[in-house]
């Protein structure tokens, strides 16, 4: 059994719910054991780095002293939670001597974070998923969206391929869709302007689901959050305002490998979405 710790972060206690299960449910498929970080709190994201670096860098600290006192690598779901944390440690090993002073918390940058698709693609769980495959998603076009901060700033992340990740591509073929080559796999949907300029995130979705359309995708598949909320909830409005119908389902790849993996909640996760994923899968005789 491989054993990490699990920092969930709040939307996966709120409005990403489904990720959150989902994530759960694959990994007790995969014997993966979970240990959620014990009182953890908000690491700042979105707003707390833009309006107080100080305090950005200690939420994210606190959370990551609690990492590093269970000697696990932390499994981190939310990327913009991932890049908070991934700022923070690159903060602590190029600048120790002045943390030192300011820190509250005794994180010493040594925790390995783990964004939870990177950890998914690993060689050895692959090979589990492989294994415990039970219903290839055959005949299910998708494109992988993988968004910004997956991959970027790549000083941060280490990612080489941070232009065109593949990743989430290979997984997908794994479980026996057909992931599309597309441009847009790590353009911006907007993220939390959602908040104040809604025209730039209308704008820019309409983009993406425009041409995950063109590419004749039946779905999206995404690890974000911000990126699933944008593009799933607001279709209605890019049709109002762009006139063109998407009816296109913006799914977690935690899902479609619940689903290839045969867990009995897919439908549950599956129903918590605006635009119905179900009636597409039924169509292709996944569910």
């Amino acid at each position: 059994m491989k054993e990490v710790s699990y920092y969930p972060g709040c939307s996966l206690h709120g409005t990403a719910r489904e990720y959150d299960e989902s994530l759960r449910g694959v990994c007790h498929l995969l014997n993966i054991q979970l240990h959620e970080l014990e009182d953890w709190t908000c690491c700042g994201a979105s707003s707390a780095h833009c309006t107080d670096e100080g305090l950005a860098f200690q939420l994210a600290a606190r959370n990551l002293a609690l990492a590093e006192k269970q000697g696990l690598e932390l499994l981190v779901p939310c990327v913009a939670c991932y890049s908070r944390f991934k700022t923070a440690e690159k903060e602590v090993k190029d600048h120790s001597e002045r943390h030192s002073k300011e820190i509250q918390f005794p994180y010493q940058g040594n925790v390995p974070i783990r964004y939870a698709l990177d950890f998914f693609c690993e060689e050895s769980i692959l090979e589990e998923v492989k294994r415990k495959k039970v219903k290839p998603l055959s005949g299910l076009k998708v494109v992988c969206y993988y968004g910004c901060l997956t991959v970027r700033p790549p000083k941060v992340t280490g990612i080489r391929d941070y232009e065109n990740p593949q990743h989430m591509d290979r997984l997908m073929e794994l479980l026996g869709a057909e992931p599309i080559q597309w441009s847009y796999k790590t353009d911006c949907c907007g993220a939390s302007l959602v908040m104040t300029r809604t025209d730039i995130v209308r704008s820019l979705g309409q983009k993406l689901l425009s041409m995950a359309k063109e590419a004749e995708a039946d779905c999206v598949v995404t690890g974000c959050p911000m990126c699933q909320s944008n593009l799933d909830t607001r279709q209605d409005e890019f049709e109002k305002e762009g006139g063109q119908t998407f009816d296109l389902p913006i799914l977690y790849f935690t899902e479609l490998m619940g689903l290839a993996l045969g867990h009995r909640d897919v439908k549950k996760w599956l129903g918590r979405h605006l635009t119905d994923p179900i009636k597409v899968l039924e169509s292709k005789g996944l569910l």
